[in-house]
């Protein structure tokens, strides 16, 4: 099992964090690696909403579906991957801080046979990717406010 954790401090309100990171379907605008999100379930998001996640991997695109299990507003959420072929578990916490939002993010791959022999390479690509979304998401975050505002 591969595990990395991150984090993040965003100068944005916990509320509007939570928001975001947590409607899934605004993921390929920070993580690069993944191309689509589509919810496949009714509703807002909460424990049992469902997702297809395309995402390239190695040159391939992979489809899997991901589901979020745990849920507390504006403070926790977890996914999990109801289909993939690296199954995977990411909780988020976020924490009201005087300089914003912290966010808290573990990742855990399950990876076995091949993919397990390939765990330390795996284990780099993600933090490094990892390292890169999460910046991606501050900026984001941080701009369009300040743009909205401007």
């Amino acid at each position: 099992m591969i595990t990395n954790e991150k984090v993040i401090t965003i100068n944005r309100p916990v509320e509007e964090v939570f928001a975001y990171v947590v409607d899934l379907q605004n993921g390929p605008e920070w993580q690069s690696g993944l191309l689509e999100v589509r919810q496949v379930t009714q509703g807002s998001p909460g424990v049992g909403t469902q997702y297809v996640a395309v995402r390239k991997v190695m040159g391939r695109k992979l489809e899997g579906v991901v589901e979020i299990v745990a849920y507390e507003a504006n403070r926790k959420a977890v996914i999990k991957s109801v289909s993939a072929s690296v199954p995977f578990e990411e909780s988020y916490l976020f924490e009201p801080t005087t300089e914003g939002t912290r966010i808290t993010t573990v990742t855990q791959l399950h990876t076995s046979g091949f993919m397990g022999l390939a765990a330390p390479m795996i284990a780099g690509t993600l933090r490094r990717e990892m390292d890169t979304a999460y910046g991606d998401l501050k900026d984001l975050l941080e701009t369009r406010v300040a743009s909205a505002t401007a």
